[in-house]
């Protein structure tokens, strides 16, 4: 039987294990809890990385969810587009379009600025949505 992507996710984090799956988890359910009809799938799947980099999408790529040795990364795809009143990106800042926030082993998760900054991106996508939408009719 084929596995949602939901459940694909969830072998992810189960496959991590220790602090990096238990991170993965936590930075999932504050973006499900920010949108509730978000849409998770699982892309870029190959030989090195077979279970593919969890994504969180509305109308567009909302961010992404990369594991390294030593940190969780979490990628908005228009994050130099929303503002970041807590500061919470810390990587990729130099991007014209992306932002990232690294997360490493024993860090502190703010999750209502984290769901702040999904809201957003959120909002921004359907906001870029929106015309194309309207011209289909």
């Amino acid at each position: 039987m084929e596995q949602t992507q939901s459940e694909l996710i969830d072998a992810k984090i189960a496959g991590l294990g220790g602090w990096r799956g238990e991170m993965l988890a936590r930075l999932r359910e504050a973006i499900r809890q920010a949108d509730p009809e978000v849409v998770e799938t699982v892309k870029w799947r190959k030989a090195s990385n077979p279970l593919g980099v969890p994504v969180w999408e509305h109308d567009g790529i909302i961010c992404t969810g990369e594991t390294y040795k030593d940190k969780v990364k979490l990628t908005f795809a228009q994050g130099a587009a929303l503002d970041d009143p807590a500061g919470l990106f810390n990587s990729s800042l130099d991007g014209g379009t992306r932002r990232a926030i690294d997360f490493f082993e024993g860090a502190k998760v703010d999750a209502a600025a984290l769901k702040a900054l999904a809201r957003a991106a959120v909002a921004l996508n359907r906001a870029k949505a929106a015309p194309k939408k309207r011209a289909k009719g």
